[in-house]
């Protein structure tokens, strides 16, 4: 009786076991159909990658004008504020070429002034001569009018003379006085004809000075243009900060030559920046601007920003490289391809709290659904 009571008991906890094990058997059979089943709802509804970095504005400061470096203000990875001085060249070139363009452009006032005189001297003999020249015209209409009582007088004398009733003394000083009005008639025509040509050679004049005016002004316009690029070279011997940030990448010394437009630093903006997520094409097909975005950078493994999906780019990122791939060598090999993806970060406040450096790796995770 006992060995059968004790096989009973075993049978009984023997089947328990059993219970126990389908039940575990079927709880992590279960576990794995609901995990698999979220695990493929959450890889439909977020996509993410590790292949992300903060990326930002960064702003190459170059000097407009060559020069050697008189004096640099800033040094590496120091904040700055837009407008600041960096960096200074030597001025004395540049000031002494501003000097010269002043010379040159007054030089040229001064002869602008010295035509415009000419014109006002010159129209001021032109009205003197148009009246010599009225006086002229006066004095041939007196002799005409001279001329024409001669005429008449000589032939009364000519027919007294015939007639014996004057004497051939009074007749001849009558031709004589006749011949006196023609030359005096003839001088003053002369006078008429001198007097129009002077005044047509007096307006010549004027036009070929005022047109010389007007090519003395395209000079000054040029002179002054000059001066202006002058002035303006000597306000670039100093370079100015354009933004706020950071400096960076600094390769610019005190006595250094540069030359136009030599990157001497630059400047890193972490006031906006964005992330750059490179995708593999096969993500793509669910990412839309607009979409939310979560946010972990590793340098900050307790916090978490969000943000938005902005733009997408318009070809992979291999496209882009300095040396694009060529796939019709004949050595073609399929690679899944990377596009990048921009980001932006919507809450600020956190962004302040901590700083988020241009490089810093991120994982972004796109809310598709």
């Amino acid at each position: 009786m006992d060995t059968d009571n004790t096989n009973i008991v075993e049978n009984k906890e023997s089947h328990k076991k059993r219970n126990v094990l389908v039940v575990l058997l079927l709880l992590v059979l279960t576990g794995a159909v609901v995990g698999i089943y979220m695990y493929r709802i959450y890889n439909a509804t977020h996509i993410s990658t590790d292949d992300a970095f903060i990326d930002g504005s960064m702003h190459t400061v170059a000097s407009k004008v060559a020069g050697t470096v008189r004096e640099v203000y800033v040094s590496d990875n120091e904040p700055v504020k837009k407008g600041r001085p960096l960096v200074a060249l030597d001025t004395v070139d540049y000031a002494v070429k501003e000097r010269e363009s002043q010379a040159a452009y007054e030089a040229e006032e001064a002869r602008l002034m010295e035509a415009q005189l000419r014109v006002e001297t010159a129209k001021r003999q032109l009205l003197e001569l148009s009246e010599r020249l009225k006086g002229a015209q006066a004095t041939v209409n007196a002799h005409r009018a001279g001329l024409g009582q001669s005429e008449r007088d000589i032939r009364r004398a000519e027919g007294l003379y015939h007639k014996e009733a004057i004497s051939k003394e009074r007749y001849e000083k009558t031709l004589t006085a006749h011949e006196v009005k023609s030359a005096e008639m003839e001088s003053a025509i002369r006078q008429v004809s001198l007097g129009e040509k002077a005044i047509e050679t007096q307006r010549a004049l004027i036009r070929q000075t005022e047109t010389s005016i007007d090519t003395q002004r395209l000079v000054i316009k040029q002179r002054e243009a000059a001066l202006s690029q002058a002035r303006l070279n000597l306000t670039y011997t100093t370079v100015y900060a354009p933004v706020d940030g950071y400096i960076n990448k600094k390769s610019v010394e005190v006595g250094n030559q540069i030359q136009v437009g030599q990157p001497l630093m630059a400047i890193v903006t972490l006031e906006d920046v964005w992330v750059t997520a490179n995708f593999k094409e096969t993500q793509l097909g669910k990412i839309k601007p607009g979409q939310s975005v979560i946010i972990k950078v590793d340098a900050y493994p307790q916090e978490t920003f969000s943000g938005k999906v902005d733009s997408i780019m318009a070809g992979t990122g291999s496209v882009f490289s300095l040396f694009p791939p060529e796939n019709a060598t004949g050595h073609y090999v399929k690679v899944v391809q990377r596009i990048p993806v921009k980001i932006l970060i919507d809450n600020k406040d956190s962004v302040k709290r901590h700083t988020l450096r241009v490089g810093m790796s991120v994982v972004p995770t796109v809310l598709v659904q």
